[in-house]
This record gives C-alpha cells, sequence and structure tokens, in this order.
C-alpha cells in the first residue's frame, strides 16, 4: 500500500492488486473455509481511497465513476470500518471517495485490499496504535485475502489466508491482466471443488526463487486448482489463456478463483500483439510485482 496524509483528519492510499501466482485448495475446514497453499504477488494495479473523518459513527462510500459495486453494509470498506468501530467503540465515522481500477469479482483481491486499506487509514486517523499483527487479525475477521495487504507484497499464503509468510521473489518482469465481462463468485468456484474434511497436505512453497527463469520453471510445476474448473465452464477463459500465449507471453494462469488470467513476460509486453488477441468487452491491465515496507503503520 502507498499511503499519503491529506491532513490531520485525511488520507489516501493506493490499494495494490494481487495475483495469486499459484493456489492449492486443500480441505475443507469445520468453520466452513477451506485451507490453501498459495503464492500471493502484490502488482501495480491500484484502486485510490481517500479517507476523511467524519463526525458520525457511520461509514459513507461514494465512487468515483459507475461500478458493480455496493455501497452499503454488503462493501467490505464499510464492514471494515464497522469492525473497528465495534472493537474501539469509535464516536467518529468515515467519509470514504474510492476510485475503482480493480476489477471487481475478478480474482485480484480488490475489495480485500480495500477493506486493508480501510483498517490501516482507521489506524491512522484515529491514533489506535495497532501493529501489523493487529492489523492482520481485524483483517481476518473481515474476508480471507484481507491479512495479506499487511505484508510486503510477496507470501506464501496458509490455512484459511491467515498464515502469512513473508518470501523473496523476483520482480523483473511485466504482466498482462485480462479479466473478462462476468465474475465467477468464490462460493460457486469452491462448490465445483467439492472438497471434503480430509487433513491437508503439507506446506508447500517456502523456497526463494532468485531469478525469473527460476520462477517460471516452479511455476510450470505448479497450479491452481480453480483454472481447470472454470476452464470447462466457461469457454471464454480458454480464449483468453491462448490469447496471452499467442502475445508473447511466457507463462499464464488463472488467478484466485478467476476469472482474471495473467501472462507473465520476461520484458515489457507488445501492446499491439496484445490488442491484436484481445476482444473488445474484455478489460486489459499492465503490470508488475511489487513490493513494500510490510511494517504496519
Amino acid at each position: 500500500m502507498l499511503v499519503e496524509r491529506i491532513s490531520e483528519d485525511s488520507v489516501s492510499i493506493l490499494t495494490p492488486a494481487k495475483v495469486n501466482l499459484c493456489l492449492e485448495v486443500l480441505n475443507r475446514r469445520e468453520d466452513g473455509y477451506h485451507n490453501i497453499n498459495s503464492i500471493f504477488q502484490a502488482v501495480s494495479l491500484y484502486d485510490r481511497v481517500v479517507f476523511r473523518v467524519l463526525h458520525q459513527k457511520e461509514c459513507r462510500l461514494e465512487l468515483a465513476r459507475e461500478a458493480d459495486l455496493p455501497v452499503d453494509g454488503r462493501n467490505l470498506i464499510t464492514k471494515a470500518y464497522v469492525a473497528i468501530r465495534d472493537r474501539f467503540d469509535l464516536e467518529s465515522g468515515l467519509e470514504v471517495y474510492l476510485e475503482k481500477n480493480i476489477p471487481v469479482a475478478g480474482g485480484l483481491g480488490g475489495g480485500s485490499s480495500d477493506a486493508a486499506a480501510t483498517i490501516r487509514a482507521c489506524n491512522i486517523l484515529f491514533d489506535l496504535h495497532l501493529d501489523r499483527a493487529g492489523m492482520s487479525e481485524l483483517g481476518l475477521a473481515v474476508g480471507s485475502d484481507v491479512p495479506f495487504f499487511f505484508s510486503g507484497g510477496q507470501a506464501a499464503v496458509t490455512g484459511r489466508g491467515d498464515h502469512v509468510h513473508p518470501i523473496s521473489l523476483p520482480t523483473d518482469y511485466w504482466m498482462v491482466l485480462i479479466t473478462p465481462p462476468f465474475g465467477i463468485s468464490s462460493a460457486e468456484s469452491y462448490a465445483g471443488l467439492k472438497r471434503g474434511l480430509t487433513m491437508p497436505a503439507p506446506d508447500r512453497y517456502f523456497s526463494i526463487y532468485q531469478g525469473v527463469e527460476q520462477l517460471l520453471e516452479f511455476l510450470a510445476r505448479s497450479r491452481n486448482d480453480f483454472e481447470s474448473v472454470h476452464l470447462a465452464s466457461h469457454p471464454e477463459l480458454g480464449r483468453i489463456k491462448d490469447g496471452l500465449l499467442a502475445s508473447g507471453a511466457n507463462f499464464c494462469r488463472m488467478s484466485g478463483s478467476g476469472p482474471t488470467f495473467f501472462g507473465i513476460y520476461s520484458g515489457e509486453p507488445d501492446r499491439s500483439k496484445v490488442r491484436l488477441c484481445c476482444q473488445d468487452c474484455w478489460q486489459v491491465n499492465y503490470a508488475q510485482p511489487v513490493c513494500f515496507g510490510g511494517k504496519g503503520n
């Protein structure tokens, strides 16, 4: 996250998307969630969120542009504020202005990133003195992906998303992210996997990959468990994957529970080749992996 203090009672935060470089879905837990093994990487596709102190105990959310996104209590920004308000008995609220650039329900963690930014903004504006672990704990109550966004931007993520282990990955490559004009709910994705209450596999993915070539070799041996399920039921996703590879991607995979696919390029992608392989209705974003301090405040 990139945080800018605007004034005593306002802060602006750029909230990054994430990609799942790989994702194994293990057993369904007794609490209804699933255990996972995954590598998360933050990328340079950002929402911009401006927070201002409001002298009422509520969260007012305004969108910079029209988006298929609730602005009431269903939004993760509002849920994060409510969690903070109830925990610390706040007497003030937030006025929030959201410039949404990360595709909604695209498997890129945009809502979780915005929720994490809300917790960080409250920590700053209301002097809560939470460290990274404290913010992560609050974030987990809002969504399983939220704790990752308090990390340095690269992590092996296990459990239901609550175990975030910093790792070292190369960042000298590019990505093209393509999102079709439909969403896939996480509930639909997990239902398609039909995982039972079995014991999880051992944690993996704790190696250090020092170069892009080494990272690509690892990714070729790994997987996203949702990808084959959604490729079978959504033929358009196969066309996206084929298009990315045809445009010069060294590797291509679905992120999260989809439907966004990312292609990895060793150098800057040839945008004319990408355009030739894309349909007009697909949302295309160019990004690079990013890292942050990960210290909390």
